[in-house]
């Protein structure tokens, strides 16, 4: 139940919802006022503020600075998990992957960047996958960028310590073992792992997409909260970023609707991916 300091009312509710759209383009429902109590509440704690009233005060009054970065950072979702939901992994080890070595040998590089990675569990997860069944990538120019507006959330990343509940999450015994090494009563990811992966911050909603071409680019589970004029804002960004044989993988329950028929779906086992109209590819397409 929320306290005094962290009930909000009516109308600093609703500029709530309106900041959080402009700055991040994420639709809070009308029912989610119960939601921005809760996450505003540790922010009234650690802002030094008496309420969320004083909180919403300072938002409106102030230059836009660490304080608004700070809700807009909490009112954010970071649900994430090692090889999450799987079938898309088995989809990158199976098909995309290898239809990329075949399609880059001469070139001899790799760009995948993942969008809204929260505290990186998927980049991290493309590493070891690429570790564990692609050594002939030994040799290749591998980058593996993950992006995220949350900078608390990208500094867990770059650090790549994990609690035993989260690697408890989706991640296969043996990597524990292998990829991992025991920090007091965390895991650390081994540096052979952590050195393949960088981060930065990025928001889909308003920042171009990072410099360069991306052979795969990974966006799941993040489209679902936007609109349907900023899903088609984004994926027009995305699309300029593929390489014109590239892949897109987004989450099970979303799909490139929005953006007309700028792209193609190839399902892939249980899983599915992307592509550009045209794109010719080595993939093996499954049923």
């Amino acid at each position: 139940m929320s306290d005094d300091r962290s009930t909000i009312s009516d109308l600093d509710f609703q500029y709530i919802r309106e900041f959080i759209r402009d700055s991040s383009a994420i639709v809070l429902d009308e029912d989610k006022k119960y939601l921005v109590e809760s996450r505003l509440g540790p922010v009234v704690r650690s802002s030094n503020v008496s309420s969320v009233k004083e909180l919403v005060h300072h938002l409106r009054t102030r230059p836009f600075g660490d304080l608004h970065r700070s809700v807009v950072d909490a009112m954010t979702t970071n649900e994430t998990s090692f090889f999450r939901d799987k079938y898309p992994f088995d989809a990158l080890r199976d098909h995309i992957i290898p239809a990329l070595i075949a399609e880059r040998k001469s070139q001899r590089s790799l760009n995948i960047w993942c969008g809204a990675c929260s505290s990186g569990q998927e980049p991290h997860s493309i590493a070891m996958l690429l570790a564990e069944h692609f050594p002939e990538l030994s040799g290749w120019k591998v980058r593996i960028l993950g992006t995220d507006i949350s900078s608390r959330m990208l500094e867990r990343a770059r650090a790549g310590i994990y609690s035993q509940l989260e690697v408890n999450r989706g991640l296969p015994a043996r990597f524990l073992v292998k990829y991992f090494e025991k920090i007091d009563a965390d895991w650390r990811l081994k540096p052979e792992i952590r050195n393949r992966t960088s981060f930065m911050p990025l928001n889909l909603h308003s920042d171009p997409a990072p410099a360069g071409k991306w052979d795969l680019i990974m966006l799941r589970n993040v489209l679902i909260y936007f609109d349907s004029q900023t899903k088609a804002r984004i994926l027009s960004v995305v699309r300029s970023a593929m390489q014109p044989d590239g892949y897109l993988v987004l989450g099970g329950a979303e799909s490139t609707i929005a953006a007309g028929s700028a792209f193609r779906r190839v399902t892939l086992g249980r899983a599915g991916c992307y592509q550009l109209p045209g794109a010719e590819t080595s993939l093996h397409y499954g049923t």
